[in-house]
């Protein structure tokens, strides 16, 4: 009897081979390596030498001249307003030590614990720094908890700090898509698209020319106004459909202007300014100096027309007799520092 064939091996499964993510992953956690500035030092580096901050991270502005119109010294008590990623604090603890102490304030419930943990690392213990949730506003209660009369240098950096527009979740900038919610604190109010959906066109055009100085303002607010956008993206293509000739860094200048409006209005930043401007006064010591960046015109009037007024009441001994600009070598290494203007005034 022939012999019978053998049985066929069973095929052996088919196992699909680990795609390639590409030079250009799609999820923002992926795509930038400086999240994990320990393992990509040298990426981090090419970075900052080619003038761009990298995600996530925060580079001070102006920290020079802040330091040379605060004049910080061993001993004295500051506030820094707005905490943010911590680089001005850092730079101010280094001079005020020893003897000296730091509250830092800031409303961001998301920054502020990492800022806390990277300045404790740092050694600054608790007796010389101490973190505060609060928006620049609670000024006066974070120095009454404290047990203090006042502080002798106090700053208020008012921009976005770089860690909330590189992070999509935050809602702040277009870079990449995100929910449309530009909330400081994300546990408070309502976010952008439920703001936007809620307003009339009138008052959008009012804000957009008071927030923005948005010239397409009466041609926006009724394209916009009352109007369902879920993310940052779907917002800025309504924006440029709405404006379909403008070129392209028009219509990129445009959009920017109409998120830094709702910004503000969402934060209600307006009105926490002008509350920290009116009781500044009472929480400077005698002698003691403020130095305040703004970057954009809104907020750059309220400092200079609060600042100027005190001086004429006499509240205020001196004031910056001009605005402070970022040097042309900051603005290279850092486009971000560009709009800002630094003003100062001394109790």
């Amino acid at each position: 009897m022939p012999d019978e064939p053998a049985p066929a091996a069973a095929p052996t499964p088919h196992k699909r081979r680990v795609r390639y993510s590409g030079r250009n992953p799609r999820r923002f956690e992926e795509k930038y390596k400086e999240h994990d500035p320990e393992r990509y030092r040298e990426a981090v580096a090419k970075i900052l030498a080619s003038g761009k901050t990298p995600a996530g991270t925060h580079r001070p502005i102006m920290v020079a001249e802040i330091l040379e119109v605060l004049a910080p010294q061993p001993g004295e008590v500051a506030a820094d307003c707005t905490l943010g990623y911590g680089g001005h604090a850092q730079e101010i603890l280094q001079k005020i030590s020893p003897g000296g102490r730091l509250l830092g304030l800031d409303a961001d419930p998301i920054e502020l614990p990492k800022t806390e943990v990277r300045l404790r690392a740092l050694g600054f213990g608790p007796e010389v720094f101490t973190a505060h949730r609060s928006n620049f506003a609670g000024l006066p209660q974070v120095l009454a908890a404290a047990e203090l009369t006042g502080a002798d240098l106090i700053l208020a950096d008012l921009g976005v700090s770089s860690m909330q527009i590189d992070d999509p979740a935050r809602g702040f900038s277009v870079k990449h898509e995100g929910p449309l919610d530009m909330r400081m604190n994300p546990q408070r109010g309502q976010p952008a698209s439920a703001w936007l959906q809620k307003t009339k066109a009138e008052a959008f055009a009012t804000l957009l020319l008071e927030n923005a100085d948005e010239p397409h303002a009466a041609t926006l607010a009724p394209a916009l106004a009352g109007k369902s956008f879920a993310t940052t993206h779907q917002l800025a293509a309504a924006i440029r459909a709405t404006l379909p000739r403008l070129g392209k860094d028009d219509a990129d200048l445009t959009v920017r202007r109409v998120f830094q409006a709702l910004r503000i209005v969402v934060n209600d930043e307006f009105s926490a300014l002008d509350t920290f401007l009116r009781n500044l006064p009472a929480c400077l010591n005698p002698g003691g100096r403020v130095a305040i960046l703004t970057f954009h015109s809104g907020e750059d009037r309220r400092v200079k027309k609060a600042f100027a007024a005190g001086l004429r009441e006499g509240v205020y001994e001196e004031i910056s007799p001009e605005v402070i600009r970022p040097t042309p070598e900051e603005r290279n290494a850092n486009p971000r520092s560009a709009p800002a203007k630094l003003r100062w005034a001394r109790r």
